[in-house]
């Protein structure tokens, strides 16, 4: 069966997260994606290399199943050429601030009256009509303006998370928009903007903080691995490593309880419920850690499965690799790369369908690999692509 957005094209000029991988995602589902880049290649492809090439981790995953084209958008000819593109275009994806898409010709009144109903996709880090618009940000200003990072960490130590969330959310939620206004163009014929930003993404993930704030006036302090509001939750030290526990609601309180014999605390009114056990976490944490001492990551474990309470060992990087369960239901596919030492790890598209389930079909590209190609479906014959090679347009 063919996949979900086979025929839908879309030209992605984005950099690093937000949009590539919103891109992506359409790429996994059947879109035609082509990755406009600079002729020196966007500053995104050299970040965290891995390959003989210079291309690096973050590119391999985000720019899957798309091709490549190098055009200096700057000249008259290389504007030309991003008309002609955007008139064979469904969806335009970028993430620049709105003065940079005004000044490269992808603001949406502009790809408006070349297509009107051209769906334009953007990510910015503040969002537009703001104070702070026009200002530069990566996924860590997103967390700390988030109030997430205020309340994570060690007490006199704050720590924003290592995993650009904030990017990755904002390249979903974007998809999520732009499929709405796909399904709006198909019963309107309308295109419109869609925007997503780093900060509203970040406070998706933190409203529950700012609503108790707002509501309690209370500032929780910063707790390590502790949990933010419930107890015993943390991080426990095991003989051969770490784990994680998570406790929340009676039920698994009381089970909690019979695993390390304190039935004692089942009647307690300290522990009455989540506030109150978070209030003497200290206390429960600190009892679940003796009872971890003197065991290894198996043992835990073995005891925490059967006794049907949320845990996991803490997992390194090459844990996660040879990770059965995660070999077992396919995460991570292996996909050829020139100038990679071994076959490239590359996510999954990171939902399942029944009918028409996303596929990695071709690797990243390599830089203008498909420039020629792209040119020729637009109607450029090959001595005018030619020319545009020895102007440096391409």
């Amino acid at each position: 069966m063919d996949q979900v957005l086979a025929g839908v094209r879309v030209l992605d000029y984005g950099r690093f997260i937000a949009a590539p991988w919103c891109s992506a995602i359409l790429a996994d589902m059947g879109a035609e994606v082509i990755r406009v880049e600079k002729r020196a290649g966007g500053e995104d492809r050299w970040v965290q290399a891995v390959t003989d090439g210079g291309e690096g981790g973050t590119f391999l995953q985000c720019n899957r199943n798309k091709r490549s084209l190098t055009l200096d958008s700057t000249t008259p000819e290389g504007a030309e050429i991003t008309r002609e593109l955007v008139a064979h275009t469904d969806i335009v994806i970028a993430n620049m601030p709105d003065r940079a898409m005004r000044a490269s010709g992808l603001d949406y009144e502009t790809l408006r009256a070349i297509k009107p109903d051209i769906i334009l996709a953007s990510a910015t880090a503040y969002g537009e009509g703001g104070p702070n618009s026009d200002l530069i940000g990566f996924d860590g200003t997103g967390q700390v303006l988030s109030g997430a990072v205020y309340r994570q960490g060690l007490p006199d130590l704050p720590i924003r998370t290592v995993v650009p969330y904030a990017d990755f959310g904002t390249a979903m939620t974007m998809a999520v928009g732009v499929m709405m206004a796909m399904y709006h163009r198909q019963a309107t014929g309308q295109g419109q903007h869609v925007e997503a930003a780093l900060l509203p993404t970040c406070l998706m993930m933190s409203n529950a903080m700012l609503i108790e704030r707002d509501l309690l006036q209370v500032d929780k302090p910063r707790m390590g691995n502790r949990g933010a509001s419930v107890a015993p939750c943390d991080l426990y030290r095991v003989d051969d490593g770490w784990v994680l526990l998570q406790i929340a609601g009676q039920p698994m309180f009381e089970r909690w309880c019979r695993l390390v014999d304190r039935l004692d605390l089942f009647d307690d009114p300290r522990f009455a419920d989540d506030d109150l056990r978070w209030e003497h976490g200290d206390l429960l944490n600190d009892l679940t850690q003796a009872w971890c001492d003197g065991k290894t990551k198996a043992e835990v474990m073995a005891l925490l499965v059967a006794a049907k309470l949320p845990a996991a060992p803490l997992a390194s990087p090459q844990d996660v690799l040879d990770d059965p369960h995660v070999e077992a239901m396919g995460y991570l596919q292996r996909v050829p790369f020139p100038g990679a030492s071994r076959d490239v790890p590359i996510i999954e598209t990171p939902f399942r369908m029944s009918a028409t389930p996303g596929t990695i079909r071709r690797r990243a590209p390599l830089l203008g690999e498909h420039t020629d190609e792209v040119l020729a479906e637009i109607g450029y014959a090959p001595d005018q692509i030619a020319g545009l090679r020895a102007r440096q347009i391409v």
